[in-house]
């Protein structure tokens, strides 16, 4: 078989708003993905804005910044303990965060930020619930 039928070039749906932009790298639903595997994406913060806002029931996130700072704040849910965590490349640091807690990311540097993430389940609009996170 030639190396251009092993190949797939797989389409990918940039969103993009007044805050910054989301892409999707891996949904899960890949042909040749293994049979259990969540999704992979980035998503851009411009200077000033938030991003997130809500929380998953059910869903766990890793998150991971790649590239200016931001700011982390969480919340759970249930006990409404509050915490926060600044994030950049020097910092070099994963947030592993639970299902039940709520997030919101605060762009506090002075260029955008990219944030890659990881999710343990395929999206489910059920499953992602608007939270208000004083900022």
């Amino acid at each position: 078989m030639a190396l251009k039928n092993k190949i797939r070039i797989i389409p990918r749906k940039l969103i993009v708003d007044e805050r910054g932009w989301f892409l999707k790298v891996i949904t899960g639903t890949e042909e040749d993905i293994p049979q259990h595997t969540g999704e992979v994406y980035l998503t851009m913060g411009k200077v000033g804005q938030a991003k997130g806002g809500h929380y998953h029931p059910k869903a766990l996130e890793w998150f991971t910044v790649i590239q200016g700072e931001a700011k982390l704040i969480l919340e759970d849910t249930e006990t409404k303990e509050r915490m926060e965590i600044l994030m950049n490349l020097k910092k070099s640091i994963s947030v592993f965060v639970p299902c039940k807690v709520a997030h919101v990311f605060v762009n506090t540097g002075n260029s955008d930020f990219i944030l890659l993430a990881y999710t343990d389940k395929l999206y489910d609009p059920k499953d992602t619930i608007p939270y208000q996170i004083n900022l």
